[in-house]
């Protein structure tokens, strides 16, 4: 979840250093950092190996012990729900739940259904599913990067995956799925020196998609796959065919100073159907800013003090957690005693998620993403401000954490096909409504496909079927 809080560091930030600096940022990244140790640098592997992952029974048996003896928690106030937190009245059952119900090995057996490879990218071993299903002759294979973000991980597109690598003969098309844990998540390693953020990242991507045999491929981000994805679609332009994203935000001075005053004084900037998940001075995105943001904040600034705490308590983990997928699926949420956990998905999807971070101890690595990308070194690449040519479509979730009109979306990307906004829905969309997801996914490359058949004209016309 780093959508609007990261809006409004990175607003005031360019304030600072503007104000500071009369020089223009300088646009550099380096295609060959080097993020592993020193001593792996001129020994680089660069095979891509099978991976499977695995739950051992030391790790399932000290799990369980921990979960078995954990500290009682300190009662919730009368009446909360989740206004303080996680409540801890339902923490001994979800406790239970994940040390005598979750059933380790046949979820270690799911989690394995699809392919796995690592490959080592700038000294990281990179983790990634690779999968497609077998196509007619007529159809092109087209490759899809799909990123996701905190606190999810490739996990999120397990039910979606299916539908996205349907093979229908009426299309032209088939899709295959490559889907990377980001470096520092689940089973990918982790940078062993400063600097590894957003921007490094895609970099990261670029590289793993190169040494795929990829040339030209489309992409799709969430969270922090979507700024990830922007990233890529900004600096790597002659290799993305096509970028969709559940979170479009452009990051412009332009488009924050539209914001801003779009929200002082109604205008076009701000659709009146669509005021409420605009408007940074009431409703949704001010009570967002206020109640739900902080974790950004010491995750930015003390990234491994948070990190030794949740390494050691998977309680404090899970707690954590579901606290956030709370928050990040309905508002409203936020008043009940259960958090609404329950209501979109199950246990066993929530807890696979968290092992992807208990098992191979990568919560702390995980944090780092906030400190490495939400700096004045990552502002001053200037990256943000670059405009991208890569066909863009943007799918607006009703309860996503943040979002913003094609007006603001062009500031950034200047061949804005179109954005579809729907009533329903929360930040985790491939999760929670994976067919939907898969459809509006397929349905953009089907668009951007035709868009570079016509040559790449007709950007930035609106479908009459969709809300702007």
């Amino acid at each position: 979840m780093g959508g609007l809080f990261g809006l409004v560091i990175t607003s005031c930030l360019t304030i600072e250093l503007l104000a500071s600096q009369n020089t223009e940022p300088a646009y550099k990244l380096d295609p060959n950092a080097w993020w592993g140790p020193e001593c792996t640098k001129y020994h680089n592997d660069t095979s891509i190996r099978p991976f499977e992952i695995v739950f051992h029974d030391k790790m399932i048996a000290d799990l369980r012990y921990r979960l078995n003896n954990h500290r009682k928690p300190v009662p919730p106030l009368e009446g909360i729900g989740f206004e303080y937190g996680f409540n801890s009245n339902i923490l001994d059952g979800w406790l239970r739940f994940w040390a005598e119900e979750y059933p380790f090995k046949e979820r270690e057996i799911f989690l394995n259904k699809y392919p796995q490879y690592v490959t080592n990218i700038q000294g990281l071993d990179i983790h990634f599913i690779k999968y497609r299903q077998k196509a007619y002759a007529h159809q092109e294979i087209v490759p899809l990067l799909i990123l996701h973000g905190w606190p999810g991980s490739v996990r999120e597109f397990y039910e979606t995956i299916p539908h996205l690598t349907s093979v229908n003969k009426s299309r032209d098309f088939a899709v295959e799925v490559i889907a990377p844990t980001l470096p520092g998540f689940g089973y990918s390693d982790a940078a062993v020196r400063p600097g590894l953020g957003m921007h490094e990242i895609a970099v990261v991507f670029s590289n793993l998609m190169k040494r795929l045999g990829y040339k030209k491929y489309y992409v799709q981000g969430g969270d922090w796959g979507a700024f990830i994805g922007s990233s890529i679609a900004t600096s790597f332009p002659n290799e993305v065919l096509g970028y969709h994203t559940n979170l479009g935000l452009s990051l412009t001075q332009k488009a924050l100073s539209l914001t801003l005053f779009g929200s002082l004084f109604p205008s076009p900037v701000v659709d009146p159907a669509l005021a409420d998940r605009t408007d940074l001075l009431s409703g949704h995105i001010r009570d967002a800013m206020i109640t739900e943001f902080g974790y950004m904040h010491i995750q930015a600034t003390k990234p491994d003090t948070l990190g030794i705490a949740m390494t050691d308590s998977p309680g404090g983990l899970l707690a954590y957690f579901l606290q956030l997928i709370s928050t990040g699926t309905r508002s409203y949420f936020l008043n009940l005693e259960d958090g609404g956990i329950d209501k979109y998905y199950t246990r066993d999807q929530l807890l696979d998620n968290i092992m992807m971070y208990w098992a191979p101890k990568s919560i702390t690595t995980s944090f780092r993403i906030y400190a490495e990308s939400l700096n004045r070194r990552t502002l001053a690449l200037g990256i943000s401000e670059i405009p991208t040519p890569v066909p863009t479509i943007t799918i607006h979730a009703s309860d996503e954490i943040a979002y913003q009109s094609p007006l603001l979306l062009r500031t950034k990307f200047t061949n804005l096909l179109y954005t579809t906004n729907i009533d329903t829905g929360g930040h985790f969309l491939a999760l929670e409504m994976p067919i939907l997801f898969a459809n509006d996914v397929l349905n953009a490359i089907a668009e951007f496909r035709n868009w570079h058949a016509k040559g790449g004209h007709g950007n930035g016309e609106l479908l009459p079927n969709n809300n702007g």
